[in-house]
């Protein structure tokens, strides 16, 4: 099982930037795909970002390519959501995903980032 906390949002003007973390537990941790999602006011949750157990592969949500930048640091149990150049559609409560085949999904409670004109 994984827990999953996410930080780092907050509010910010239009061009600016944000980092989130999202902080791991578990011991199998870097067996999992991990992921970024996020639900605005009123949306569905959507797909924003993903990378693989190695970190070799990652995946982007095309709104976001070359302004978001996923990591992750397995001997740390963290990912990160580089985000740049973040525009007042970016806001919406974001959400640290854990994925595999042998142990499940798991979920963070968000963190709210607010992008203002």
């Amino acid at each position: 099982q994984v827990r999953l906390v996410e930080s780092g949002g907050g509010s910010v003007q239009a061009g600016g930037s944000l980092r989130l973390s999202c902080q791991g537990s578990g011991r199998f941790f870097k067996s999992y795909a991990m992921g970024w999602f996020r639900q605005a006011p009123g949306k569905e949750r959507e797909f924003v970002a993903a990378i693989n157990w190695r970190g070799a592969d990652t995946y982007y949500l095309d709104s976001v390519k070359g302004r978001f930048t996923i990591s992750r640091d397995n001997a740390e149990n963290m990912v990160y959501l580089q985000m740049n150049s973040l525009e007042p559609e970016d806001t919406a409560v974001y959400y640290c995903n854990a994925r595999s085949t042998l142990f499940g999904i798991y979920w963070g409670e968000g963190t709210l980032v607010s992008v203002s004109t």
